[in-house]
């Protein structure tokens, strides 16, 4: 009986989870009360956020943290596979790696809000984003970094760095525009639908960071 009640328990407040994702992706955590997140997962009681993580600002922290770990631990077995193999040998395998990793392929498509949730709230609550992660869950993408400058030793390591900037700013923007696009059912969305895409954008991130530095980047780049 412990066990159902723990499971059942369990049940809701991964429910929880799942509709307060949905709801900050399109939202952001600052348009969403925790009674709109217990009417939109069917509880009746509109203190069942308190009840199963102590406050808002907690349960976001947990969902930066789920869904951070999946994506850090894909991407680690992402860069297993490709070192087993004498990889990655190109900047586009590493680029392929960051934009692949970052989809869950558990999840039909369509139904995906980490990377929407991810980038809104790392524009409005940046403090939060950063310490709620607290320094974890990003070995895989700082072995990415690794491979990258490995793979880009003409560049000087400023430029590199003022490059990583905006690749991460780039990945955050297109996933988060699939996750968008997909999301609207009342239409087809055959650019994003198209795994061809995935494989185009991985193309215009690499051509991003080796393009020929045009100035001097500043010394504070980081």
């Amino acid at each position: 009986m412990a066990a159902e009640h723990q499971r059942t328990r369990g049940d809701a407040a991964a429910h929880l989870k799942a509709v307060a994702l949905g709801l900050f992706a399109e939202r952001g955590v600052d348009g969403v009360t925790v009674r709109q997140i217990a009417e939109a997962a069917g509880q009746k009681n509109h203190a069942a956020v308190g009840y199963h993580f102590g406050s808002k600002e907690a349960l976001i922290r947990e969902l930066v943290v789920d869904g951070a770990r999946a994506i850090d631990e894909r991407r680690n077995a992402w860069l297993d596979r490709l070192e087993a193999e004498g990889g990655p040998h190109r900047v586009i395998d590493v680029a392929d790696c960051l934009i692949r990793t970052s989809i869950d392929p558990d999840m039909e498509p369509g139904t995906e809000s980490f990377n929407r949730f991810v980038v809104l709230l790392g524009m409005s609550h940046r403090g939060m984003f950063m310490e709620a992660l607290g320094g974890r869950w990003n070995s895989g993408y700082q072995r990415c970094l690794m491979h990258l400058r490995r793979l880009m030793p003409d560049m000087p390591a400023a430029i590199q760095n003022q490059r990583f900037v905006f690749m991460g700013a780039t990945l955050g923007a297109i996933l988060a525009a699939r996750e968008s696009e997909l999301a609207d059912r009342s239409r087809p969305h055959p650019m994003w639908q198209s795994d061809n895409t995935l494989a185009d954008a991985a193309a215009v991130m690499a051509a991003m960071l080796e393009a020929p530095p045009q100035a001097k980047a500043p010394a504070s780049t980081t």
